[in-house]
């Protein structure tokens, strides 16, 4: 059990220390020991590598951070003296970093602002930082030193930074190595074109404040991975980001649209990912997670999907799911045309504290959908609301151990008020975007 915030008043009006408090807890202490007590009782069915052993616990974790650093914000804006909170939202993340005035000196304090099932993703963290200066990418199989191409090939960590603002057009899908970090900060970085961001049987990946968008079917072609393999590349499907058998990938601030096929699509045993504080908008199928219906491997999924904003001309899949457990916390679901969280296979859905906002048409007020499956199939899976606050007729069919007593421990700490969303989300997508009230 995480304490309550009020346990916390002392850490809290540190910064130095809370945020201490919040480092020591990458390891999640609690949860290991929650997962060995159940380990005790019952043996553990893992089906990937890098999935947790008890997935309540990390969602729980999830809402004990947000609640932690929102009564941190409101302890110190409550006193006049301390200047210290005006940086702060109540968005663990982002609070986590950005109150450093010396960020740009430190970029991969970021690394430890992860949350939910990509926390502890280190990207590039302790290797040397790589600065795009050149936004050309004429040979894919031969990338220049300079390019961002050339550095997502390396096989150390590397934290990748931008000279200035660019725009990158792909001549085919970006094929990005283990352990890096894309870190637009500071300039204004977009990637489009042919193929765009692929994530293939890959560990610990960041991307941060990027622009992805217009990105178109390509390949058929020899594209170099590493510096030492180029490798015949199949037609990509157009996604935006495409994870594919990979783990402990975390997408944060970014800002994605207008994709051929999905802005995020994670299939074929991903685990271990956290999609937060992005904006999507203009698209159709926004985010696809799980490969096929048979694909039993994707029963391990886990995602953490955390004060994003699902803006205008969106139609469906926010996300789709086919199997894995997925917690969808505090977002802001502005806009659908169809539904909002699709599904099949049994995934578990975990909607804490967001806020639906159903379009005019009276035939899609549902956010979910169980997709080609009769309710006589669907009756039992796992899918709850808990806090959600519905608008303009808005309304989440629950099931199975969502209509239950189930996840009291999930529900032990209270998700926040959806209330506090617009709050939440303030700066959802590349910072300093059009519909942000900041900048960097």
């Amino acid at each position: 059990m995480f304490p309550a915030a009020t346990s916390f008043s002392i850490l809290l009006s540190s910064p130095c220390l809370f945020f201490l408090l919040l480092a020591s807890l990458r390891v999640f202490p609690s949860i290991a020991a929650a997962a060995s007590s159940s380990s005790s009782s019952s043996p553990l069915n893992l089906t990937l590598s890098h999935q947790h052993p008890d997935p309540e616990a990390v969602a729980q974790d999830v809402q004990w951070r947000v609640n932690s650093s929102l009564s941190r914000r409101q302890l110190l804006s409550s006193n006049k003296h301390d200047q210290s909170s005006s940086c702060l939202t109540g968005n663990p993340i982002d609070d986590c970093w950005r109150c450093d005035s010396n960020w740009q000196n430190n970029r991969q304090q970021l690394a430890e602002c992860g949350i939910g099932f990509g926390a502890g993703t280190a990207g590039g963290k302790g290797g040397r930082y790589y600065v795009v200066t050149d936004s050309s990418d004429y040979d894919p199989t031969n990338p220049k030193p300079g390019t961002l191409r050339y550095g997502v090939i390396q096989t150390e960590p590397l934290w990748i930074t931008f000279a200035s603002n660019m725009m990158i057009k792909l001549k085919h899908e970006l094929i990005v190595n283990s352990f890096k970090t894309i870190d637009g900060r500071g300039a204004n970085v977009d990637v489009t074109g042919n193929g765009c961001i692929t994530l293939q049987y890959v560990s610990n990946v960041i991307i941060h404040n990027i622009h992805i968008h217009h990105c178109k079917p390509s390949g058929n072609t020899m594209i170099r991975s590493s510096p030492t393999h180029v490798g015949y590349r199949g037609k990509s499907d157009g996604d935006g980001i495409s994870i594919f058998g990979s783990s402990k990938i975390w997408i944060d601030h970014c800002s994605l649209s207008y994709c051929t096929d999905g802005l995020v699509d994670a299939i074929m045993g991903s685990t271990g990912i956290t999609i937060s504080n992005s904006y999507f908008a203009h698209h159709d199928e926004v985010m696809l997670l799980g490969h096929d219906d048979k694909y039993l491997p994707d029963s391990g999924m886990q995602v953490t999907i955390a004060f994003n904003r699902f803006g205008e001309a969106l139609v469906q899949r926010m996300p789709r799911c086919r199997r894995g457990y997925i917690h969808v916390v505090n977002n802001d679901f502005t806009y659908w045309e169809m539904y909002a969280i699709g599904g099949s296979a049994n995934p578990t859905i975990n909607s804490q504290g967001n806020r639906y906002i159903a379009p005019a048409d009276p035939n899609a007020k549902e956010v979910t959908k169980r997709v080609d499956t009769e309710e006589g199939q669907w009756a039992d899976w796992n899918w709850r609301t808990d806090g959600d606050v519905m608008v303009n007729g808005a309304f989440f069919v629950p099931s199975g151990a969502g209509l239950s007593a189930q996840y009291s421990k999930a529900s032990s700490i209270e998700p926040k008020s959806a209330s506090l969303v617009s709050q939440l989300t303030l700066n959802a997508g590349v910072f300093g975007d059009p519909r942000s009230n900041s900048s960097m």
